[in-house]
């Protein structure tokens, strides 16, 4: 973990110069090192997390024959490379280049493909495309979208275009001096329910058929995809544990349901389960021959586990969670949806089923949960991810942590006194 001038940790990979700048530093997967630096800690670590981002995406070099400027494939639609439109080239990115990464990914991809970036550059060549372009795409996008969205643009160009350059399409990147200046929002702005939004979301929850759920993610912390993936092989009641190896998504332009493995490797785990997520558990395991099940379910799904290259399957059947009405699965869009109408009679304002997933993390960090156990329980990547995400200070935990210093402070004063004088002592 790097230190700070002041003996503070600010994240692994970052340190402060005795001359007060900063180090960002990192090895990509070539095992290569990559160092650079900083007047403030705020663009070390937005440099260091895009670098590290580009190097996990961007390492594959595409099928071409350079000296011959052609792909090599009987697809005699395919033009020669100097003569690739963007269009084209997002085209033959997404489907030759990056067909391994997440479906999420690539399906981010797409969108801010479509939406904003084609709109800008997509019958350019690829060799004409210039800085300007790409910062036009970033500023039209300043007053409608939000800072999240816009750094996903920023990745996807940069990730598109630094394969271009890889591959010889171009010979200097568009993207090269060019930043988003609407930011994503800080982390101390997550969505997450109080003490007092989260009892009254479990009271109303309690007759929602969707309840088992909700409360699984508050008392897991695992992410929705998990949930919807969880099988009752991956439940050991005996040992009170369950094993998150795999995650489920229903893909609505494709109509169909997907498996595939956890976000990251750091995603495989095992989690105990707390009291009420045993018993959550144990009821559905008692009830599970008199449920519902729709023949749909005849289908096991295949994907490749992400850490040993193995093709595995999903069997439908052995969902722990399908849906009372219809014996399907759940869509993730749907949980969204009814989570709308409960918060809206609970009186609180709206949430997502990752927002329960926050709520989680806050809580365990509120009770004293050290950061680094609770990256295990969640699945991050990184201790950082983690530390930069949940560890906010709220008002129930900032007044927990005044009562907890000034009961410390009074047991200390009973045992040895205050300056030198004894607590049996009258003090003025």
């Amino acid at each position: 973990m790097g230190k700070h001038l002041k003996n503070r940790e600010i994240g692994k990979g970052l340190s402060q110069r005795k001359d007060g700048r900063y180090t960002a530093r990192f090895v990509t997967c070539a095992g290569h090192r990559k160092q650079k630096y900083f007047d403030t800690i705020v663009q070390a670590r937005n440099w260091l997390q895009d670098a590290r981002y580009h190097d996990k995406h961007d390492t594959v070099i595409a099928p071409f024959d350079l000296a011959a400027d052609s792909i090599l494939n009987d697809d005699e639609d395919v033009p020669v490379l100097s003569d690739m439109t963007v269009d084209e080239w997002f085209d033959f990115w997404t489907k030759h280049i990056i067909p391994d990464l997440r479906s999420n990914t690539i399906r981010n991809y797409r969108d801010r493909y479509r939406f904003n970036i084609q709109p800008v550059i997509g019958k350019l060549k690829v060799r004409d495309v210039r800085p300007l372009h790409c910062k036009k795409i970033l500023l039209n996008m300043d007053e409608d979208y939000a800072g999240s969205t816009i750094k996903q643009t920023y990745i996807t160009m940069g990730t598109m275009f630094k394969a271009a350059l890889m591959n010889s399409l171009i010979d200097k990147h568009p993207m090269d001096g060019i930043r988003y200046t609407k930011q994503p929002k800080s982390m101390s702005d997550i969505r997450f329910l109080t003490v007092e939004e989260q009892d009254k979301f479990i009271e109303t929850a309690k007759r929602s058929h969707n309840y088992n759920q909700y409360m699984l993610i508050l008392e897991t912390g695992i992410r929705t995809g998990e949930l919807v993936g969880l099988t009752w092989d991956s439940v050991d009641l005996k040992n009170r544990t369950i094993t998150i190896d795999k995650s489920l998504e229903y893909r609505h332009s494709r109509g169909t349901w997907e498996a595939g493995p956890p976000k990251t490797p750091a995603g495989y785990r095992t989690l105990p389960l707390t009291s009420k997520a045993y018993s959550i558990l144990l009821k559905l395991y008692n009830a599970k021959e008199m449920r519902k099940e729709s023949e749909s379910l005849d289908t096991q799904l295949e994907f490749k586990d992400r850490i040993t290259g193995e093709i595995r399957t999903l069997d439908m059947r052995n969902l722990v969670f399908l849906s009372n009405r219809t014996g399907t699965p759940v869509k993730n869009s749907s949980y969204d949806t009814h989570l709308y109408k409960l918060c809206e009679e609970a009186g609180i304002k709206p949430i997502s089923m990752h927002v329960l997933r926050h709520t989680y993390a806050t809580r365990a960090i509120e009770r004293g949960v050290s950061p680094k156990a609770l990256q295990k329980l969640l699945g991050h990547a990184s201790l950082q991810v983690t530390m930069d995400t949940y560890v906010h200070v709220t008002d129930d935990s900032k007044l927990l942590a005044v009562r907890q210093f000034e009961g410390r402070n009074l047991n200390t004063n009973s045992k040895n006194g205050v300056n030198g004088v004894r607590t049996s002592e009258k003090m003025v």
